[in-house]
């Protein structure tokens, strides 16, 4: 439509938030964008991690942010905000303390994720993609966890929270209002999204093996089998399995044919 402006119904879902000019980022953290990026053959490569680095100082993917990883990845700022806008787990706007994620996909969805998110509006006082006023607290309406076998699940700074009830979510957010001690069900104790995001950039913390990393619904396949005395087939037994099976899809395949 040639001299008309595309319109859209949703105004505030697609950038970075470029009013807001305030940014924690200092010679420090430059110097650390510059290690991360520094970790692979082409710069650019090093986008999704840098940007992980610009939430654990900014709270959230700032303009300072955007146009640091620009530089230092040898790519326009345009990109950089291409990459921030298409995956959720950058924030557009100022992130809590403590992320919020509940995940309402299927099976979620089916053991309770729905009422569960409620609760937690109903809790926090806001809605997914806000943040509390006094800034504890975010929300996010999570798009599968990747963890059907414990749902439905809620996530605190991406540490999983298993088999969750609205009573159980309610404990875990009054306790981390108070500055309790939580854990995470297969993972470490939380400590704040910032801190997380500082790891996702790929600064350890010196906490992975804190904490179980898998629960009885992700062991009982391993269970079952140690109990029957069911072995994987060797490599060259699958390798004629997988050919036979390739044989016959052919021979399927021509019968169709004719």
């Amino acid at each position: 439509m040639s001299g008309h402006e595309f319109q859209t119904s949703f105004p505030d879902s697609g950038g970075v938030d470029f009013s807001d000019r305030d940014s924690n980022l200092d010679e420090a953290a430059m110097a650390e964008l510059r290690e991360i990026a520094s970790r692979y053959p082409q710069p650019r490569s090093a986008i999704m991690p840098m940007l992980h680095l610009v939430q654990s100082y900014d709270g959230r993917i700032s303009p300072a942010g955007v146009k640091a990883c620009a530089e230092i990845a040898g790519v326009t700022e345009a990109q950089v905000s291409g990459v921030a806008t298409f995956y959720t787990m950058y924030r557009r706007r100022p992130g809590g303390k403590h992320h919020i994620g509940v995940c309402t996909t299927a099976l979620c969805a089916v053991m309770g994720g729905d009422a569960l998110l409620e609760s937690v509006e109903r809790k926090l006082g806001i809605g997914p993609d806000e943040t509390t006023a006094d800034g504890m607290f975010s929300l996010e309406r999570v798009e599968c966890n990747a963890a059907c076998d414990f749902a439905p699940v809620m996530m605190v700074n991406w540490e999983y929270m298993d088999n969750m009830t609205p009573a159980k979510a309610a404990q875990i957010l009054d306790d981390l209002a108070v500055g309790n001690e939580v854990k995470a069900s297969r993972g470490a104790t939380i400590t704040s999204w910032r801190d997380a995001e500082r790891v996702l950039a790929g600064f350890p913390d010196g906490r992975a093996d804190e904490g179980p990393s898998a629960g009885e619904a992700s062991l009982r396949g391993t269970r079952l089998a140690a109990e029957n005395k069911w072995t994987p087939p060797s490599a060259a037994e699958a390798a004629k399995i997988v050919a036979e099976q390739a044989k016959q899809e052919q021979s399927k395949a021509e019968g169709e044919k004719k």
